[in-house]
């Protein structure tokens, strides 16, 4: 069953391969174009001395809320022996290839949505010296950017609600204390008209006065496909085909 989570739950939620433990998530990195998270940035502690692993979110196999703990299906041996990353750079796109190779799986940018592998049209990963921006962002950068409506700021970015079926990151949690005190606000990134990384600032299409009046975000309670309804009613956009697909399928 689909269901909302806050990434700062789930940090707090243990990953266990087929094997043993392997860490907790400390970030996620999501493609800014697709709106989608394309990996977990795991802490391993002292298992790999403390080293960080990217673990893909297509590799999750169960999420035990009571336990807080998420299955995966990969074994430890194969998370050990896994390219190492740089956290002081941005993740490449020879990054990802030597990724995916080592795990086997076909890259997310080779497969259209209909699931069919796209022929390469370029050369091969490791024969490029300089690969594109794969436009993958770390949570851990964008959670405290400010938000700009059409006319003037209105809060920043307090956390990122991810969809658990297909990872995608359906809302930005926004603190808006600055201007109304204790009031929290979901703001969809599909309502983004551009992110600025250079002034750390996301720019929606939308008023202040329209998200004042917003219905306030409790995150001590799960968000319903009722409160999306309403969300969306407010503010006069039309649901997202991810979203009613997913309570579709809640409803079976």
């Amino acid at each position: 069953m689909m269901q909302l989570r806050r990434l700062r739950d789930l940090k707090h939620y243990a990953l266990f391969a087929r094997d043993g433990e392997i860490g907790r998530i400390e970030q996620v990195y999501f493609d800014d174009e697709q709106w989608v998270v394309r990996y977990f940035v795991v802490h391993t502690g002292g298992w790999l001395r403390g080293r960080d692993v990217l673990i893909a979110p297509r590799s999750v196999a169960g999420v035990d809320e009571k336990n807080q703990r998420i299955t995966l299906d990969l074994g430890r041996e194969q998370v050990e022996n896994a390219p190492p990353i740089d956290r002081a750079r941005p993740v490449s796109r020879h990054d990802e290839a030597e990724y995916h190779r080592h795990y086997g799986w076909p890259p997310y940018w080779e497969i259209s949505a209909f699931g069919m592998t796209i022929p390469p049209l370029e050369p091969p990963a490791e024969s490029v010296s300089e690969p594109a921006d794969p436009h993958l962002r770390d949570s851990g950068e964008v959670v405290g950017y400010h938000l700009q409506a059409r006319d003037g700021e209105l809060g920043h970015v307090h956390d990122l609600v991810l969809d658990d079926q297909d990872w995608g990151v359906r809302y930005f949690v926004v603190d808006t204390r600055n201007w109304w005190p204790g009031k929290k606000v979901l703001v969809a990134p599909t309502w983004v008209d551009r992110v600025s990384w250079a002034d750390r600032a996301i720019y929606v299409d939308l008023g202040r006065e329209l998200i004042r009046t917003a219905p306030a975000y409790d995150p001590d309670q799960i968000i319903g496909h009722d409160d999306e309804v309403r969300l969306y009613a407010h503010y006069g956009k039309a649901m997202r085909a991810a979203a009613e697909s997913g309570q579709e399928k809640d409803d079976r």
